[in-house]
């Protein structure tokens, strides 16, 4: 899991990667209980960068990606969205891996 520093570095990431945005907040309690389940997700899909956005961090990121919930995935292959799972909601490792597996 990539943990940016910068705008910047999500940004390269964005342009040069097939990645997954992983909208996230340390107060977040659906966030927490995702979390442990994160490696193994990234190990079933070797194919994509996994980049975890702290939105307090990066507001305006989430305002510009339309992310009002977290957790929330996104997506992004050649800089250009190819799929979101983005609700309030909590998530579960399976309906994550199904999102996933649609891409």
């Amino acid at each position: 899991m990539i943990i940016p520093t910068s705008l910047e570095e999500i940004a390269n990431v964005i342009e040069t990667k097939k990645t997954v945005l992983f909208f996230t907040a340390d107060w977040c309690g659906d966030c927490v209980f995702i979390k442990p389940h994160m490696p193994e997700i990234e190990e079933s899909f070797k194919e994509f960068s996994f980049v975890q956005i702290d939105r307090d961090a990066y507001i305006d990121l989430c305002q510009q990606w339309d992310v009002f919930g977290i957790p929330s995935f996104i997506a992004i292959e050649d800089g250009k969205e190819i799929g979101r799972f983005v609700s309030k909601d909590r998530k579960t490792k399976e309906e994550i891996i199904a999102f996933l597996n649609t891409l």
